[in-house]
C-alpha cells in the first residue's frame, strides 16, 4: 500500500526530530462539567513557555468524550492553538499542532479537515470510536486521513481500549507517506519492539519519527539505541522524543531530562545519571497514571496532579466513567512531596 505524501509533511517530519517534547494536552473543567477556558488557555501557555515543541490536543488526555460534541472540539483545538502561537512569539520557537483523530474513515476525514482549519499540522491515529477496528480497517484510514494532513500512527495500551498490532501492521503503516511519526505507547515491552523493529527495517526508516508514549518506561526508551543490519549496512534508530500524558505535568523538567538524555547517548557517565532518574519517573507516574487500578483513574489523575499545582480547579472530567480512584489524590501528593522537580515545583 502507497500512497502520496500530505502537503506539509516533510516539514512536520523534520519537527519531529532531535529531542522533541509534545505533551497530551487535558481539558480543564469546571465542577459543572464546563470547560474552564481561562485554566485551558493557562495550560497551553504553560506548556509552551516551559520547552514544550508541541501539543497533541483532542487526545485521550483531553478525553475521548470530547469527541462527540464536534462544536466543543472544534472550540478547543482552535482555543489551544491561538493559545499556543500567542505564546510562542514570546520564545524561540514554533510548536507542532497535532490533532488527535478518533472514529470512522469518513468521520476521521471530517475531523481532520476541521483540524486543519484550525491551524493544525498532524493527526494523531486513536483507535478510539471504530465500529470495525481490523488492522486493515486501520491501514485504509490512515490513508485517507493522510490525504488531508500528516499522520502519526498509535499504538495504545489494552488497558485503555488498544488492541494488539503485528509487525505486518506497522510495515503496512509505514508505506503510507503521508506517515511521519508512530507513537509507540502499548507500556509493553514486546510490543514497543515490535514497532521499532518494523521500522527499522524499512525502506522509510529515517522518514518516520519514532516517538514514545510509554509513560512506564520513557528515560528507558529515549536513551535505548535499535541497532539492526539491513542489505549489509547498520542502521542505527533512537526515539526522537515522546508525545506523553505524563509530560502534562512538570514540562520544565522534562525538557531538562529529555536534552540530557540525547546528550546521554553518547556519554556513558551521564547515560547513567539519567538512567538514576528513571525510577523517580516511574514512581510519579504510577500514582498520576492510577497503576494501583489498572489505570482506570489516568486521566483525571493528571488533572489532580496540575489541580492540587492550582493549574486547574477540579480533576473532574467529561463521564463519571473517568474519575480518581479511592487514594489516588493522597498517593500524588506524596509523589509531589518526594519527586517536587518532576511536577516543576
Amino acid at each position: 500500500m502507497s500512497t502520496s505524501a500530505a502537503p506539509g509533511s516533510i516539514d512536520v517530519a523534520a519537527r519531529l526530530r532531535g529531542g522533541v517534547l509534545i505533551p497530551a494536552h487535558p481539558l480543564a473543567l469546571t465542577s459543572t462539567r464546563e470547560v474552564d477556558w481561562v485554566a485551558q488557555d493557562r495550560l497551553t501557555r504553560y506548556y509552551v513557555g516551559a520547552g514544550a515543541n508541541g501539543l497533541a490536543v483532542g487526545v485521550h488526555t483531553t478525553q475521548f468524550e470530547l469527541h462527540h460534541d464536534a462544536g466543543l472540539l472544534r472550540e478547543v483545538w482552535q482555543r489551544a492553538a491561538d493559545a499556543a502561537l500567542d505564546e510562542a512569539e514570546h520564545h524561540d520557537r514554533r510548536p507542532l499542532l497535532i490533532a488527535g483523530i478518533v472514529g470512522d474513515p469518513d468521520h476521521a476525514v471530517r475531523e481532520a479537515e476541521i483540524a486543519l482549519e484550525c491551524g493544525y499540522e498532524a493527526a494523531l491515529l486513536c483507535p478510539w470510536g471504530m465500529t470495525n477496528r481490523s488492522p486493515a480497517s486501520l491501514l485504509d484510514r490512515a490513508a485517507v486521513v493522510g490525504l488531508v494532513m500528516p499522520t502519526i500512527g498509535f499504538y495504545l495500551q489494552r488497558a485503555i481500549g488498544g488492541l494488539h498490532l503485528d509487525r505486518k501492521f506497522w510495515s503496512g503503516l509505514f508505506d503510507l507517506e503521508s506517515v511521519v511519526g508512530v507513537k509507540a505507547a502499548p507500556f509493553d515491552r514486546y510490543a514497543t519492539n515490535d514497532v521499532a523493529q518494523a521500522l527499522i527495517v524499512h525502506d522509510r526508516w529515517q522518514d518516520v519519527s519514532l516517538l514514545t508514549g510509554n509513560d512506564d518506561a520513557i528515560v528507558h526508551d529515549l536513551i535505548t539505541p535499535v541497532i539492526a543490519s539491513v542489505n549489509g549496512k547498520r542502521r542505527t534508530l533512537w526515539f526522537e522524543g515522546g508525545l506523553l500524558g505524563q509530560w502534562a505535568i512538570g514540562v520544565a523538567e522534562a525538557r531538562r531530562l529529555l536534552d540530557m538524555a540525547v546528550k546521554a547517548r553518547h556519554d556513558v557517565g551521564l547515560a547513567i545519571e539519567v538512567l538514576a532518574e528513571a525510577a523517580a519517573v516511574i514512581e510519579v507516574n504510577a500514582a498520576v497514571f492510577d497503576v494501583d487500578n489498572n489505570f482506570a483513574g489516568c486521566v483525571a489523575g493528571v488533572n489532580e496532579a496540575l489541580r492540587q499545582q492550582g493549574r486547574v480547579a477540579t480533576s473532574v472530567c467529561l463521564t463519571d466513567k473517568e474519575r480518581l480512584s479511592p487514594g489516588q489524590a493522597t498517593l500524588i501528593e506524596q509523589a509531589r512531596m518526594r519527586f517536587p522537580h518532576i511536577f516543576d515545583e
